[in-house]
């Protein structure tokens, strides 16, 4: 039984409702047993567009970019189904990151491949930097190359 001191707001007594009370939410919990023989099989998921567009840069940050000098690297790795990687410069320094949309050319980067690029800041407090207008020079020996089609060249 509920207290008989306590009261509402408006001042009627509080008591416990006389037949039990079973609270049930709107969606099950992953990892119970329901959840798990319910569940349908997961689609494959599909790759990125082949076709990757820009990002979105203003135009002061891309005019001061393109006329930026040209460094050479190497690409340290790369992920086509998370859209990053990083590319470890020649002469020296932390990795740089790389986007997907700033990737020139028909072969997606691997590790090992000689690229070039120029460095863009990035906002909001221009303190790191990206590479941009990355272009891959010399293909890995030895090693398989996708291009942003599919297709699967052996270098």
């Amino acid at each position: 039984m509920a207290d008989p001191s306590l009261t509402s707001p408006s001042g009627t007594p509080l008591r416990s409702p006389s037949s039990s009370v079973t609270l049930s939410f709107p969606f099950l919990s992953e990892r119970s047993r329901v959840w798990e023989e319910g569940r349908e099989q997961p689609l494959p998921r599909e790759l990125p567009s082949p076709l990757p567009t820009k990002r979105t840069r203003t135009y002061s940050a891309t005019v001061r970019a393109h006329s930026g000098p040209v460094f050479k690297g190497v690409c340290k790795n790369f992920s086509r189904s998370q859209g990053h990687g990083f590319i470890q410069p020649s002469h020296g320094g932390e990795d740089i990151f790389v986007h997907i949309s700033d990737i020139e050319g028909e072969y997606v980067p691997v590790e090992g491949d000689e690229v070039t690029y120029k460095v863009c800041r990035v906002p909001p407090k221009n303190l790191k930097v990206q590479a941009v207008e990355v272009k891959i020079t010399h293909l890995k020996p030895g090693t398989k190359h996708e291009t942003w089609s599919g297709q699967i060249i052996s270098s």
